[in-house]
């Protein structure tokens, strides 16, 4: 009786149990060309040789003692290869056609074996056909729990990198800020991924620096970095410091072409790159890094920097292509937001250049007033806030703040025009009312030519005029905050007591809305009383309402310092504790009065008798103030002036003279009828006083009030330069 196929396959394990390392090495070098991934990875090229080795026990205890193949487990290393696979990328296509090859390389071996030790063939191919259907079964067991595993593994690291990914996006980019987005991207980095990360970014795309340096090596500089050592030791570079990568090295080539590279680092495989650098060679063997990602920084097609991820002695693990894949997600989207703020960053400086540009340069004394003033920009971004000082005639001057709606290049080109603007019509010694109607017209004109799409241009805008001589201040509002009148200081008990007020004024409409009238309100004003103009974004905020915000302002004003600029930084100190979320302009001013010694007016009757009195007067202050070089140019333009007011104008009739800087002439009548100044013929009678006028002063002009209007003429002062 022949031997039946169980105990024939059977005696064929026992046969072949003690030649299992050499099945495994058949099956390994026969599937080895067509599986070149086994090799590429440390890990897979460690786990392989294990994983066919189990499956050929396996079978060789699946026939020696019987056991049921549906039911066997799959071997520990195909459950670690499945694990390792997931880490590197490698699809489950890849795996299972793993499993067919291998299955059919160790069953072409064993169907040898099987012929040459069956007795016929009849025994031969029954037993193939049972050691077949086994090993399939088998196999079939052990894919579909390796498939588990991967699928499980899988799962796990999808989460785990939705998890890192999520939070990157939460915490990264949070600010327009370059140097804190970078320090956030470390700081994910290190908790997620690495032992240390550096942030690196051109140095030609940071804000002040220059372009590429004749060389033409890309200088790049240390921006951000995070390590889970205490104090970053293991950082080849501090912070800020620039550096560069030589020619061709893999960095430079990861810049050039946005393509991450993976590295294992050993004490024989250092890259190139590093061994050049004896800083980077010492932490290497100082911190023992064995593992790198190198992860380009692009965005929009440009490179911005380079991120390094680097693992030493407090992980074990090396980088696989799974956290290449994670970090490369990361740095990318880092990158649009580090590009967002490079622009944010550009725009910012550029608009606020021109802001501060179009701001008065420091204002030069005035008999007036003293001031003070501050700019502050906005943290998200330069608006269209301004302020002004105007020397007006009559010693007179113009305070001015005013604020363009909107952010960016737009509204400081906007607020640069709407200043020229308030600068031409002052000029023109128009009442505050007129000016901002007139002010209001550019803007509705400037709306009509806007070409930048259907947002309507705004603004507001707080236009005063203080007299020194007079001591009125007359204000008008375009939908502006309206100013704090402060009190002279009052000595007490040790301590200066203030009164702060804001007038009760008219506010008119903001600007650009057109047809709706402004209103010149006027009040007195004490000596050494501060009067402070600022815009929205000094009192209010988004914990803050006005009301609160004006109280805050009056508290600190009561207390304010003698020192106008001291008085600024408290206001700025107690009401922007942080950086503001609207731009501020603050202008705080401190009336002056012009002294009796210094003024002297005179009334005159509507006859052409007086003008010769009014020489005599205008001799007189000459040569109590000591200006007698002055006395024969003066009587010329007083005799003329008040000849004009007597013959063309209309009562009352007043001359006055204002000694400062400057000496001033000035003659007001009751007629609103504007002279002019013309060229007489050879035999006109008339028509050369306002010429003789003008070759006398330095400057001259004429304003209007709400009933008559004043002629002025201004001259210098012996020894002072002509302008």
């Amino acid at each position: 009786m022949g031997i039946d196929v169980d105990t024939f396959l059977r005696d064929l394990a026992r046969e072949l149990r003690p030649r299992t390392d050499e099945l495994t090495d058949a099956v390994l070098q026969e599937i080895s060309p067509d599986l070149p991934w086994v090799w590429e990875y440390e890990d897979t090229a460690i786990v392989a040789p294990a994983a066919v080795s189990q499956h050929v026990t396996a079978t060789l205890d699946i026939n020696e003692y019987g056991l049921d193949a549906a039911s066997a487990a799959a071997p520990p290393a195909d459950i670690e290869t499945a694990r390792v696979l997931v880490r590197h990328g490698v699809p489950l296509t890849e795996f299972l056609r793993a499993l067919r090859l291998g299955h059919a390389s160790l069953h072409r071996i064993v169907g040898e074996e099987v012929y040459r030790l069956a007795s016929d063939n009849g025994l031969a191919s029954e037993a193939l056909i049972t050691w077949n259907a086994q090993s399939f079964t088998y196999m079939n067991r052990v894919a579909e729990e390796a498939v588990a595993v991967y699928q499980e593994e899988r799962d796990r690291w999808l989460q785990r990198r939705l998890v890192v990914v999520n939070e990157a996006s939460r915490r990264v980019g949070a600010t327009l800020d370059i140097t804190r987005t970078a320090q956030e991207l470390a700081d994910v980095g290190t908790e997620y991924l690495a032992d240390l990360v550096t942030v690196d970014l051109l140095d030609a795309l940071l804000p002040g620096r220059a372009a590429r340096p004749a060389t033409g090596r890309l200088v790049l500089r240390r921006i951000a970095q995070r390590s889970a050592l205490r104090d970053c030791p293991d950082s080849a570079f501090p912070l800020g410091q620039a550096h560069t990568f030589p020619e061709g090295s893999e960095p430079g080539r990861v810049l050039a072409t946005g393509q991450p590279i993976r590295y294992s680092i050993t004490a024989a495989q250092v890259p190139q790159w590093m061994a050049q650098s004896a800083v980077q060679r010492e932490a290497l063997r100082t911190f023992g890094v064995h593992s790198m990602l190198l992860v380009p920084l692009w965005a929009h097609g440009r490179p911005l920097g380079l991120v390094q991820f680097f693992r030493h002695r407090t992980t074990a693990a090396a980088f696989d292509e799974e956290e290449l894949l994670l970090a490369q997600e990361i740095a990318s989207r880092a990158a649009i937001h580090l590009d967002n703020a490079k622009r944010y960053t550009r725009e910012r400086d550029t608009a606020l250049t021109l802001q501060r540009s179009l701001l008065p340069e420091p204002v030069a004394e005035q008999c007036a007033v003293g001031t003070a003033s501050r700019y502050l920009p906005a943290e998200s971004g330069v608006g269209g806030d301004w302020y002004d000082v105007i020397p007006l005639s009559g010693a007179r001057v113009a305070l001015v703040v005013g604020d363009v709606v909107g952010r960016g290049l737009h509204a400081c080109a906007t607020m640069g025009r709407l200043r020229t603007a308030v600068r031409t019509l002052a000029d023109i010694d128009l009442m505050p009312d007129e000016l901002l109607t007139h002010l209001d017209d550019v803007v509705i004109r400037l709306q009509r030519e806007e070409t930048r799409g259907s947002d309507e241009m705004s603004a507001t805008c707080l236009y005063a005029v203080y007299d020194p001589v007079s001591r009125l201040c007359s204000v008008a509002s375009a939908g502006h905050p309206l100013p704090a009148l402060v009190s002279p200081a009052t000595v007490g008990t040790g301590a200066a007591a203030r009164e702060v007020v804001f007038p009760e004024l008219p506010i008119g409409p903001p600007l650009g809305l057109g047809g709706l009238p402004f209103e010149t309100a006027q009040f007195e004003v004490t000596e050494g009383s501060l009067l402070v103009l600022y815009t929205d974004g000094l009192i209010e905020s988004l914990v803050r309402d006005v009301d609160a915000g004006l109280a805050l302002l009056a508290d600190v004003l009561a207390r304010a310092p003698a020192s106008l600029e001291e008085t600024c930084d408290a206001l700025l100190s107690a009401l922007l504790p942080t950086s503001p979320a609207d731009d501020v302009a603050l202008l705080v001013a401190r009336t002056r009065t012009l002294d009796a010694g210094h003024v002297a007016t005179w009334d005159l009757p509507s006859d052409p008798a007086v003008v010769a009195t009014a020489r005599e007067h205008a001799s007189d202050s000459l040569a109590a103030w000591g200006l007698e070089e002055l006395d024969f140019a003066t009587q010329l333009m007083v005799s003329e002036l008040v000849t004009n007011a007597i013959r063309y104008g209309k009562d009352p009739v007043q001359l006055q003279m204002i000694f400062q800087s400057t000496l001033l002439c000035e003659v007001a009548d009751g007629s609103s009828t504007a002279p002019h100044l013309r060229r007489a013929r050879v035999y006109d009678e008339g028509g050369r006083g306002l010429l003789l006028v003008a070759q006398l002063a330095e400057r001259w002009g004429t304003r209007h009030g709400r009933e008559g209007k004043v002629i002025w003429a201004e001259q210098a002062l012996p020894g002072s330069p002509r302008v």
